[in-house]
């Protein structure tokens, strides 16, 4: 994949940069600030952008505004931000904010960058146009939303077969992942639709999606 990086640690940076080329990705820039990432990804879009979520000058949520201008201006552009927290509010508004668009994004704790195939599988996932989010963030949105509704409905497999999908997981993935068939994985997931009342598609966005967006929005 062709890959853009925008990450102030150079040490980050360039370890990242070494990493992916070392993989047979090819990385078209490597910025240090949100201004010069637009600045790139508008002359040359690449693949996927990898962006941290704060960086200069205020190291607050430049990188995520930055993501989601990517997100609305080049929508085949996929975007994995990083973050040293779980931030709950920047990973809801990357699925559900204004300029969302189905798949194609990912969240992962920096943490995680340093488990190199997580990583890799993340930055595959989000290229091939799907969610790929930290699970730890995951599980962090799951304790904030078991006493919600309608996701309360939800059975404990139930929800883990959500999770496992807002990580961007496949069903057979998911299947191996909880150890059960693929059938038991599909059954579960027309379960969580009709729990959701997610009867059709909507707006673009195909029932999967709009179930994760259901579950990180509430």
């Amino acid at each position: 994949m062709r890959v853009m990086l925008a990450e102030d640690s150079t040490l980050l940076r360039e370890g990242l940069v070494r990493l992916l080329a070392e993989e047979g990705h090819e990385v078209t820039a490597a910025v240090g600030n949100a201004v010069e990432l637009l600045a790139a990804v508008a002359a040359d879009p690449p693949d996927v952008v990898v962006a941290d979520v704060r960086m200069p000058p205020t190291h607050t949520d430049e990188g995520l505004r930055a993501a989601l201008e990517i997100r609305s201006a080049w929508p085949r552009v996929g975007v994995l931000v990083l973050s040293q927290y779980v931030e709950r509010r920047y990973a809801t508004e990357l699925l559900t904010g204004e300029s969302a668009g189905p798949g194609a994004v990912g969240y992962l704790l920096k943490d995680r960058v340093a488990q190199v195939d997580e990583f890799l599988e993340a930055l595959e996932r989000v290229g091939e146009g799907r969610t790929a989010f930290d699970p730890e963030v995951v599980r962090r949105l799951l304790v904030r939303s078991s006493h919600t509704d309608p996701l309360s409905r939800l059975t404990p497999r139930e929800g883990d077969v959500l999770a496992a999908m807002a990580q961007g997981h496949t069903n057979a993935a998911i299947a191996g992942r909880l150890h059960v068939s693929q059938s038991a994985v599909e059954k579960h997931i027309n379960a969580i639709f009709d729990k959701l009342e997610l009867t059709g598609r909507g707006e673009g966005y195909s029932r999967r999606v709009l179930a994760v967006l259901r579950y990180l929005g509430s």
